[in-house]
């Protein structure tokens, strides 16, 4: 059976710098953080004060009141986005599509904010008083599934969790559903709420994040030689991909298409990048070769970016490795300069900002990029977005674990 060809029909975001992706765009190309104080919990215990909180969401919009109290936040961010992905593209899910509409959505490690209220009221008040629901709320996949029922969506279903890949994963997986004939439509991203005492806590035991509390939008720094490390995030990004014959028949807008998809594992140390980026180059090459488009075709690349010492020069590396002396041409940036790292969501958000970077012409900065590591010598637009013509743009996620995702997009040309 010959291969499908997948495109992006609708994008909903709910993140630190918007409720929805037109609000979200507009944020990332001028350059406005979300980075601010934390004010989900008392971090006085904590060395760190700042995160990249979602402000002012309204669960409501997406969850039944009453089903506030049986669902968790991430999968409250994940069923708004769905919906708006929805309302954009046009698509009705009828009972016969149903049982062709798939949902992967992934998180990198479900509902922990619930694992820690429901393990504190198990201690203080005893088993008899845990919400019945949990287990849901925790879940790993709970977001994928509440998403699906939400949607009436009846074909295959389930989340992928590959630490900080694990939506970009959610994105090849989706296309590789809808390539192999598995489904017609899939609602593809990923979901993280994990601004949380515990996140922030342990993150920093790692050595990983920002200590810059007094300027806090002046972190995180990708790529600069000051870089003090992640600032965390949280949100959703979900899309909703289509097989291009299914999207033409129904009059679909289209806003690109999908057409690569490279998956590696570095096999080398559970937080540390391979030696050299090797992994990753490895990733980037597999996505080109699956999209039949040479290295000088790409136009903007979405940098991982975390802002953390051995990640940045990795990525750097992995990038010359595989586009060899053409890396210095392409603009490549870091959205996490804005809306910090997003967990399992953040891959699936810097995917879309490929996308309407191919739509609007314009690629965002990397903010707060002021005196650039010698060790990162690529173009990594500082300060202020670029209007580029944008006809292929890349996506790179890299999680702990050893695991790589790139995913390439493509402007759409019938």
């Amino acid at each position: 059976m010959q291969n499908r060809r997948v495109v992006i029909t609708g994008i909903g975001a709910v993140t630190p710098v918007g409720l929805d992706m037109p609000a979200t765009w507009d944020a990332l190309i001028n350059g406005r953080s979300g980075v601010g104080p934390i004010t989900r919990f008392d971090s006085s215990i904590l060395p760190v004060h700042v995160g990249c909180e979602v402000k002012n969401f309204d669960p409501t919009v997406a969850v039944d009141p009453k089903e506030l109290r049986r669902t968790d936040l991430f999968e409250q961010y994940a069923l708004a986005a769905a919906q708006e992905a929805l309302r954009t593209s046009g698509l009705t899910i009828t009972p016969e599509l149903a049982e062709e509409t798939g949902v992967v959505i992934g998180s990198s490690i479900g509902g922990l904010q619930s694992l820690l209220q429901q393990y504190d009221i198990l201690r203080e008040q005893g088993p008899r008083r845990l919400n019945p629901f949990c287990i849901p709320m925790v879940m790993s996949n709970g977001a994928s599934g509440m998403v699906a029922i939400a949607l009436g969506a009846k074909g295959p279903s389930y989340s992928p969790t590959s630490a900080c890949a694990t939506s970009n994963d959610a994105l090849g997986q989706a296309s590789e559903l809808i390539r192999r004939g598995a489904a017609k439509v899939v609602f593809g991203g990923g979901s993280d709420a994990t601004v949380s005492v515990i996140g922030i806590a342990g993150f920093d035991r790692l050595g990983a994040l920002s200590h810059d509390n007094e300027l806090p939008s002046r972190s995180p720094r990708p790529f600069d030689k000051n870089r003090l490390g992640v600032v965390i995030g949280e949100g959703s990004c979900v899309m909703v991909l289509e097989d291009l014959e299914f999207a033409l028949s129904r009059g679909a807008s289209i806003l690109a298409e999908l057409v690569g998809y490279g998956q590696t594992t570095d096999a080398f140390h559970v937080i540390a990048p391979a030696e050299g980026g090797a992994g990753a180059a490895r990733a980037i090459k597999l996505a080109l070769r699956q999209a039949e488009l040479p290295p000088e075709s790409v136009n903007y690349i979405n940098a991982h970016g975390t802002a953390t010492p051995l990640n940045d020069i990795a990525e750097t590396q992995a990038i010359k490795t595989a586009f060899g002396d053409g890396a210095y041409r392409i603009p490549i940036s870091s959205t996490k300069s804005m809306t910090g790292h997003m967990m399992g969501a953040t891959g699936a958000l810097e995917a879309a900002a490929c996308i309407y970077a191919i739509q609007h012409g314009i690629v965002p900065p990397t903010i707060n990029l002021t005196e650039p590591d010698p060790q990162c010598d690529l173009d990594y637009v500082p300060g202020e977005a670029r209007r580029v013509k944008v006809d292929v743009a890349m996506n790179n996620s890299f999680g702990f674990g050893g695991h790589n995702a790139v995913v390439v997009f493509k402007r759409f040309d019938g």
